[in-house]
């Protein structure tokens, strides 16, 4: 029942995985030819939950036509602040049936920080409440209250963690949590600069936490709007200086063809080289969080293959 993903991961290669944003759509023409792309360098991509807490097209929608008319495999984020444990389980259950076997569990952003701050969050469940429901919908077959599915639940659950976070040791703590009660892989929160990364995993190994796949967060800067957006509104990560710095200068460029070139060479070079780096410690892949910026996803992998 192993995903394309998980055997990957089995079998020690480093993964890449991408990211799809569908947003206030109808019509997924556009993301599934990105999916299809970009075919061939991920193993699978993520669909993103109405993410930032903005509201957006459904991820399970979305998760089930890419995978169908773009052959790609999809891990499809599911968020606990929209909906309570029956919405999650009735999701899930719906997953199954249109093929999906990937699934990423996350608390998710408060709705204050999205397009309807006055939305009532829910956070029925927290996201190790989740994989802990999941994996009885797989290990035992049934739900939280111990009735029967019929059928099989074939799932692989995922978790998300940050590497940023200041004090750290709490974070891990949660993140210890979520594994113990069955997350199978993770994928961090971005990160920039590989002593992040570095001292993450030397504090996973002094608090002696279960060894499982790690794929770390990176995330291109499309421009220097995107970046400055980055860098002030996502909560708990900060762009480097000196990024910063490069591509505010690219953007002075007003020939609109050479910001982009330029753009391009500032991000390639960065992270081509992090991802150098970030082979060398115990990730077992990256997810490029280039949401609409399928060429570098493209370059990248490209440059640091092998």
């Amino acid at each position: 029942m192993n995903s394309r993903l998980m055997n990957e991961l089995k079998e020690g290669k480093f993964v890449f995985t991408g990211e799809l944003e569908p947003r206030k759509i109808t019509d997924l023409a556009e993301i599934v030819e990105e999916a299809k792309s970009l075919k061939g360098y991920v193993t699978a991509c993520n669909v993103t939950d109405n993410p930032g807490s903005n509201a957006c097209f459904s991820s399970l929608v979305c998760s089930y036509i890419v995978q169908r008319d773009a052959g790609v495999e999809t891990i499809y984020q599911l968020t606990c602040r929209d909906r309570n444990r029956l919405a999650l389980f009735s999701d899930l259950l719906g997953a199954c049936a249109l093929g999906i076997k990937n699934v990423l569990a996350l608390t998710g952003d408060h709705p204050s920080l999205g397009d309807f701050p006055e939305a009532k969050p829910v956070f029925d469940l927290d996201s190790a409440q989740l994989v802990y429901m999941i994996r009885r919908m797989i290990d035992k077959g049934e739900d939280l209250k111990g009735n029967k599915i019929k059928g099989e639940v074939k799932l692989h659950v995922g978790v998300a963690v940050n590497p940023n976070a200041d004090p750290l040791e709490p974070e891990l703590l949660k993140f210890e949590r979520k594994i113990k009660v069955g997350a199978e892989f993770a994928q961090t929160q971005v990160v920039f600069d590989i002593a992040t990364i570095e001292k993450f995993f030397e504090t996973l190994d002094s608090l002696s936490i279960p060894e499982i796949p790690i794929l770390i967060g990176i995330f291109p800067l499309k421009s220097y709007g995107v970046a400055q957006f980055f860098d002030k509104h996502v909560p708990g990560v900060k762009v480097p200086e000196e990024l910063m710095e490069r591509m505010k200068k690219a953007s002075e460029i007003s020939d609109k063809k050479k910001r982009r070139e330029k753009y391009d060479e500032i991000n390639l070079e960065y992270f081509s080289e992090l991802i150098k780096e970030i082979k060398k410690t115990k990730a077992r892949g990256c997810h490029v969080m280039a949401v609409h910026y399928v060429s570098m996803i493209k370059a990248l992998i490209e440059e640091t293959r092998g």
